[in-house]
């Protein structure tokens, strides 16, 4: 919900018209020439970038110059305004805007000494320094100007205490100090401010000043205090406020109060209460029936759980009611018939995003008919949308997106001739949409609505009746053509039509929009074509589609480009290489593409590269250097077909999270540097390249890593049993990953995808990838026996060391492991299985074939259910396996390697073979030898199949 501020007294409607009147007060009169050089000292001391000083200069009317207002007929100086002149853009205005904004408070900032010469101003009464850059503690001689009844010194980047001698500005009415860094141990100062109506210190450190509540709500003028973000916690002595006038605006928001204060509700004055992002924590509180005329109410981003109760619906004044962010658990329905007998005709702003509501909406839904906005996304509520919500004539922002709406899209909506912004997304909502939907709508400037099940195939000249910012429509069916009716959208910022169904090529006519987009998805399509240019600031997705040719030209700005599968082909040369890219690049992925020739070793100017996934492609050549002075956190280079040894620079980029390097030609010895200097390592894959050497011991330094694929190498060597250090592997440390602290933020999830060989198969993980834990060191020339250490990683789920050459016993401690997978084939192991493989309850892989195992296979609910090719070539008994495990069967010596300790060394399988070869040969050649008339019919009949297949491959068109 948007603040909303409620001002009563009539001084604050005198601020804002000083805006207008700097060129009307003053224009009849002279300024004084003692006040006139006090201004001069005090431009002096100052830094004016922007050169707002300009009209301050020797001689001149100062009554004339910027910000400076005088008295009618005096003629003294009695309001100096000098914040920066900015507008804030909107919370969820483009991103341009944000950096215009940033770019012009920089650019346009005083800096520098606030000099003393204001103390000869006298008549003062009006002084402005805010959105500037001081950096300094606030001047102590501000105390002393006696006259002054507006005071603004916020967002000016003041720090450490605040002057006591404040206190003094007796006649002072307004005082804002918030968006710096004070450090105030007391607030008594404030009770020397008789005449204070609006206080405030948002943003203040007031852990210290623990009279806080004392002084601000016993303050017997105060009616608008703001004490958002300054670190107030519990106070543990409540006071009883016997003030004769109340506060009537009270923020206490972004604190860590774990209750509503009960000093609160004896404020029985107060309209407006925002206690929204704080710890609060258990039902909502009935004392808020106390405050009778209360008319916004913001609890918003708390643990409120429960359902609302009645005491909150006996508040007939209400106007804004905003509960989002918690965890109130009630039919929507019950708050809705609550709603509509307390506040029907008041209640303008109600937002109950984000809990746990479910049930349907109802028809009386609609008869709010001052209602603008209803936000009630992120919830349970099921059921189709009430056609009543035709008539909420006033009504312009609906969100209900990511519940589990059904039905179709009802066409009231083009009836709301207010609404501005429209979201369904995230439900399951089916049917037709019409034209006759939006004919009415030319305020709306976003329309969400995507991840529904919508067919839109408006007339091909339709042209929408509103100027959209935002447009989503992903998993619509909006093809197979390529919507026209975007040709006329102006405004446009946002655009996703993913998953459209769209099989068209892509018109250049869109290519060459004159908006300047921000946003753009069109992945999951059949769009074809090529594509010359991109003209989008901050992020594409064009992932799984059909286009063809070298890659586009991007926007200098651009953040996220993703290519992935398509057709793209041609050197990355261009696209690297650009010299006019201003500002880091985060997530580059063109994955699955056909692109070709070397990696340019020109990516010093692409600092900012988080993620970089170019797997799938045809490139050659060796890793570029420049490419380890990026500290990417994910580095995919799989499947292409580069070579050579892995540069040293990689060791700098000590935030890399994932490093996939497999099914290329790399070469060389697993570098020691990857334990030693990339401690926040995961996932390591350099699997099936040239690698040789041993298994660094430094690897065991990686306390964070939970993938380990060396697989498919010509790696030598035995395990190392400090395997057992890899920390990630032994505790469950999910919630302290890297990689599930990187991709909580929604532009990285969809960047987290990977392929493991896992359960004897590839496949690709995404979602669950921070959950898995494997080691495969499978296909290389290990040697030696399998440490007993690697028992201890109790968190592994697969444990892949086939195709090597180890020997001696499997040992006890892996049978205590929790493992999902286990493969051990086609090594040189002998004795017996453990008998502590019975504890493997979670293994629904597992392969011990083609080695020297004898005895009998522990008995479990799970080693019983594989088939017996996990046990073939070995010497075991006992099911799955047919062969029965006799009393008198012959005991293996282990000393012996598993062999016999006594009897014959008679192989009886090699026996069996070559008997079956003596009678199946000779019970074939011998008739034809001995028998003339078999041996005649014999090469007839292949003399006679010859010919006819001769005929058929000398005449195929017959």
């Amino acid at each position: 919900m948007e603040s909303v501020a409620i001002t009563l007294f009539p001084f604050l409607l005198a601020i804002v018209a000083i805006c207008f009147s700097f060129c009307d007060a003053n224009s009849n009169v002279l300024c004084i020439e003692s006040e006139r050089n006090a201004l001069l000292k005090f431009k002096n001391d100052l830094v004016d970038p922007s050169n707002r000083f300009a009209s301050w200069v020797e001689g001149g009317d100062c009554c004339k110059w910027l910000g400076v207002v005088c008295h009618n007929s005096t003629g003294h100086i009695n309001q100096l305004h000098l914040a920066a002149p900015l507008s804030v853009p909107h919370f969820d205005a483009p991103v341009t805007e944000w950096e215009a904004y940033h770019r012009s408070k920089n650019n346009s900032s005083l800096r520098g000494k606030i000099n003393s010469s204001l103390l000869e101003l006298k008549h003062l009464s009006s002084l402005d320094l805010s959105n500037n850059n001081f950096r300094s503690n606030i001047p102590k001689f501000l105390g002393r100007l006696g006259s002054l009844t507006y005071l603004n010194l916020s967002h000016a980047q003041f720090q450490g205490g605040i002057p006591h001698n404040l206190g003094n500005l007796s006649k002072l009415q307004y005082l804002d100090l918030g968006g710096n860094y004070l450090k105030p141990k007391s607030l008594q100062w404030v009770s020397g401010l008789s005449f204070l109506q609006y206080l405030d210190l948002s943003y203040a450190d007031l852990r210290k000043a623990t009279d806080w509540l004392l002084v601000t709500f016993q303050h017997p003028s105060l009616l608008e205090l703001h004490l958002s973000a300054c670190s107030l916690e519990d106070d543990p002595s409540p006071i009883n406020v016997n003030s004769t006038k109340s506060l009537v605006v009270l923020d206490l928001s972004e604190n860590s109060f774990s209750s509503v204060p009960t000093s609160i509700f004896g404020l029985q004055g107060l309209l407006s209460i925002d206690l929204s992002s704080n710890s609060l924590e258990g039902p909502i509180p009935d004392y808020f029936r106390n405050i009778s005329f209360l008319e916004v109410l913001d609890l918003s981003g708390n643990s409120l759980n429960s359902s609302t109760p009645n005491s909150l619906f006996s508040l007939n004044h209400l106007q804004f009611l905003n509960l989002s962010s918690n965890e109130i658990d009630q039919d929507v329905s019950e708050i809705l018939l609550s709603l509509s007998r307390c506040c029907l005709d008041c209640l303008e702003s109600l937002d109950m995003a984000h809990n746990h509501l479910f049930g349907h909406l109802i028809d009386q839904l609609g008869h709010f008919k001052n209602l603008a906005h209803l936000s009630l996304a992120g919830n349970n509520i099921s059921g189709p949308i009430p056609l009543s919500i035709g008539e909420l004539s006033s009504l312009k922002f609906f969100d209900v997106s990511e519940n589990q709406l059904n039905g179709t899209f009802p066409q009231c909506f083009g009836q709301l001739k207010s609404l501005e912004t429209l979201d369904l997304g995230c439900n399951q909502l089916e049917g037709v949409v019409s034209e006759t939907h939006f004919s009415n709508l030319t305020r709306l400037t976003t329309l969400a609505a995507s991840q529904n099940r919508l067919r839109f195939q408006p007339n091909s000249s339709w042209i929408l009746p509103f100027q959209c910012r935002i447009i989503k429509l992903g998993q619509w069916h909006l093809g197979p053509k390529f919507p026209r009716w975007l040709k006329f959208q102006k405004n446009l910022s946002v655009l996703d039509m993913s998953d459209a169904g769209i099989s068209d090529i892509l018109p250049t006519w869109f290519l060459n929009l004159s908006t300047q987009f921000e946003y753009l998805n069109l992945s999951y399509n059949q769009l074809t074509g090529g594509i010359s240019h991109l003209n989008v600031r901050e992020f594409v997705d064009l992932a799984s589609n059909r286009f063809t040719g070298p890659l586009p030209r991007v926007f200098p700005t651009l953040k996220f480009l993703m290519l992935s599968h398509n057709s793209f082909s041609g050197p990355l040369f261009e696209l690297v290489c650009n010299p006019l890219r201003k500002g880091p690049m985060e997530c580059l992925s063109i994955k699955g593409n056909l692109l070709s020739g070397e990696i340019p070793d020109r990516w010093n100017h692409w600092r900012g590269l988080v993620y970089l996934n170019l797997e799938n492609n045809n490139l050659t050549g060796k890793i570029p250097p420049s490419l380890g002075h990026l500290n990417l956190s994910v580095l995919n280079l799989r499947n292409n077909d580069m070579f050579g040894e892995l540069p040293s620079t990689l060791q700098l980029s000590t935030s890399l999270i994932i490093l996939d390097l497999s099914d290329n030609h790399f070469s060389g010895s697993v570098p020691t540097w990857i334990g030693d200097k990339l401690s926040k390592h995961e996932i390591l894959s350099l699997r099936s390249n040239n690698f040789d050497g041993h298994i660094p011991q430094k690897i065991c330094q990686l306390q964070s890593l939970r993938i380990l694929d060396l697989g498919n190498n010509n790696i030598s060597g035995s395990i190392p049993k400090c395997f057992s250090n890899l920390s990630a592997m032994a505790n469950k440390s999910n919630q302290n990953s890297y990689m599930f602290q990187w991709s909580i933020t929604l532009t990285n999830l969809f960047c987290m995808r990977t392929l493991l060989v896992l359960k004897g198969r590839v496949d690709e993980y995404s979602t669950t990838l921070g959950l898995v834990v494997s080691i495969c060191l499978s296909t290389n020339r290990l040697v030696g026996e399998i440490p007993k250490e690697l028992g201890s990683l109790v968190e592994l789920q697969s444990l892949n060391l086939s195709r090597n050459l180890l020997i001696g016993n499997i040992p006890d401690e892996i049978g205590n492991m929790e493992l999902e997978s286990l493969d051990l084939s086609m090594n040189q192991l002998n004795g017996e299985i453990p008998s502590s493989f019975s504890n493997l309850n979670f293994i629904n892989y597992f392969n011990v074939s083609y080695n020297n195992l004898t005895g009998r296979i522990p008995t479990s609910t799970q080693l019983q259910s594989f088939e017996n090719l996990s046990y073939m070539s070995n010497h075991l008994c006992g099911p799955p396996l047919s062969k029965d495990c006799s009393t008198n069967s012959t005991p293996t010596d282990v000393a012996n390697n598993g062999s016999r300790s006594e009897g014959s060394n008679v192989n009886w399988l090699y026996v069996s073979i070559v008997i079956g070869f003596v009678m199946g040969f000779w019970g074939v050649v011998a008739p034809l030898f001995f028998i003339r008339s078999w041996r005649n019919a014999y090469y007839q009949k292949l003399d006679h199949v010859g010919r006819k297949l001769y005929m058929s491959w000398a005449t195929p068109g017959r």
